[in-house]
């Protein structure tokens, strides 16, 4: 394998990039840094991953390899800003199961991250780690935050409430319905309630409203008084608590849930 070694090109690209606080970088930065056409620049970042000095993370996508692993080539960097890389400067947050691991609502890593953002696209896989894009509306982009990955480096994500919410429509993206309970009971102390009706309220998807409604009396979160706009929200339409499994079990009319999960199970999921 050649030895990674830096010309005085390389050199100063690599000195700009990490000036600049870009070791995630593209194409058009070689072209801008180095004053290159579109095709040179293109040749010489291939030498560069030839050299070990960047990683390839997808077509046009690259990150510089840190000095210290040598001439290791396969290098992905913090999964968190790659995601965030991703998505070429568009709206975004992270979300789901990674917003929930960052909040420390999770008993065991993941090697899925979610990304919430304006338009759908496929997944991809880079070096084992999976990437996956939720679409949503632009009205929609509420209750977020930003997370410092270093001291430098940034991401957007939802708050722990909105992470919630997220959750609560689409269990499917958390682990289920179980695993979302575990993590809201860990989290129950710290968890604003009037924030969770708030962002219930303002989505206006009535499966969430009840689900919240439900977990947030379970698990004493808030006043019963406190659950009453969610309660005002409700009409007839019965829906299954956990949208993963079969229907069956109990109604519970105060809710208009079916209550295919037992309380039982969630409390037992929340005291793990």
């Amino acid at each position: 394998m050649p030895f990674k070694t830096l010309g005085p090109q390389s050199a100063r690209l690599v000195t700009a990039l990490y000036e600049e606080n870009r070791p995630v970088f593209r194409v058009g930065d070689v072209q801008r840094i180095l004053t290159m056409k579109e095709d040179t620049a293109r040749s010489f970042v291939r030498k560069l991953v030839d050299r070990a000095v960047a990683s390839r993370l997808k077509p046009g996508l690259y990150i510089l390899v840190p000095f210290e692993l040598g001439r290791e080539r396969k290098y992905m960097g913090n999964p968190l800003i790659v995601a965030r890389e991703l998505n070429d400067g568009a709206d975004y947050y992270l979300s789901h199961g990674t917003a929930m691991e960052i909040h420390g609502m999770v008993t065991q890593p993941r090697l899925v991250f979610h990304v919430t953002t304006l338009n759908k696209r496929r997944p991809i896989t880079i070096m084992g780690a999976e990437f996956r894009f939720l679409a949503s509306r632009k009205e929609l982009f509420f209750g977020l935050a930003d997370h410092w990955v270093t001291k430098q480096e940034r991401v957007r994500i939802s708050d722990p409430e909105r992470t919630i919410i997220d959750g609560l429509r689409m269990p499917e993206y958390c682990g289920g319905l179980t695993e979302l309970a575990k993590g809201i009971w860990m989290k129950k102390e710290k968890l604003d309630g009037g924030r969770l009706i708030d962002y219930a309220l303002r989505m206006n998807i009535g499966a969430v409203i009840r689900r919240l409604g439900y977990l947030m009396e379970l698990l004493q979160i808030g006043s019963p008084k406190m659950r009453d706009p969610l309660r005002e929200r409700l009409t007839e339409t019965v829906v299954r608590l956990e949208p993963l499994l079969p229907a069956g079990g109990k109604f519970l009319h105060r809710w208009r849930l079916q209550l295919n999960v037992t309380p039982e199970e969630l409390f037992a999921a929340g005291r793990t």
